[in-house]
């Protein structure tokens, strides 16, 4: 896997660096703003581009729109975002347009060398990746009408799992349950939220972003 990671700040791009460098991963190039990253992308086509929310030149969220430009103009390109807030809306700003090989983490998470290439990994594999904390705050203001009342509480768990980016054996290890009770648990949720299986749409990426806009 080659990588481009794009962050103002020279030590965090070290530290990145050295833990996927540590995995095996290639290091295509590092950059501290947006519109380097957007040229490195170009010209280099990683295989997933790692981008702080936050970069020169206003330090608003430029990375983001970098990040979704990105997705657009170089969909084989996955894009995994960082941040240091705990902010749903920068996730789903991400990932309504374009669900697959997308990722949102916060920046606690990313020297954990684990967590970090797991999350990789599952993204240049087409899935997406929210993270926990994340996860679990949408969790708690869930509305009570709307799709997601269908599903029976054990779906409901089963399905911020599938947003952290679980595989089904992963859920099972995490809840304690067989993995083909988790898988009859993932068939169920597709069938209440209505997602058909197509050549062209990943249910699982579909269940994340109704999960999101719940």
């Amino acid at each position: 896997m080659r990588v481009v990671i794009a962050d103002d700040v020279m030590l965090v791009r070290e530290g990145i660096a050295h833990v996927l460098s540590e995995a095996g991963i290639d290091i295509a190039a590092q950059t501290g703003d947006a519109d380097s990253l957007l040229r490195e992308v170009a010209t280099l086509q990683p295989d997933v581009a790692i981008v702080d929310i936050r970069m020169p030149p206003t330090h608003a969220d430029d990375g983001l729109i970098a990040a979704k430009q990105i997705r657009t103009e170089h969909p084989r390109t996955g894009v995994l975002v960082l941040s240091q807030y705990v902010d749903s809306s920068y996730a789903m700003r991400l990932i309504e347009d374009q669900p697959e090989r997308v990722g949102y983490l916060l920046k606690e998470r990313v020297f954990d060398g684990a967590i970090l290439v797991d999350a990789l990994r599952r993204i240049e594999d087409g899935d997406t990746v929210i993270d926990p904390t994340i996860v679990s705050r949408m969790i708690g203001r869930q509305r009570r009408e709307g799709p997601l009342a269908r599903l029976t509480s054990r779906e409901r768990e089963v399905l911020s799992l599938v947003a952290e980016g679980l595989t089904n054996r992963a859920i099972a290890a995490r809840i304690f349950l067989s993995e083909r009770t988790v898988e009859a648990h993932v068939t169920q949720i597709f069938q209440k939220l209505g997602l058909v299986e197509s050549a062209d749409q990943h249910r699982r990426v579909l269940a994340v972003l109704a999960f999101l806009r719940a």
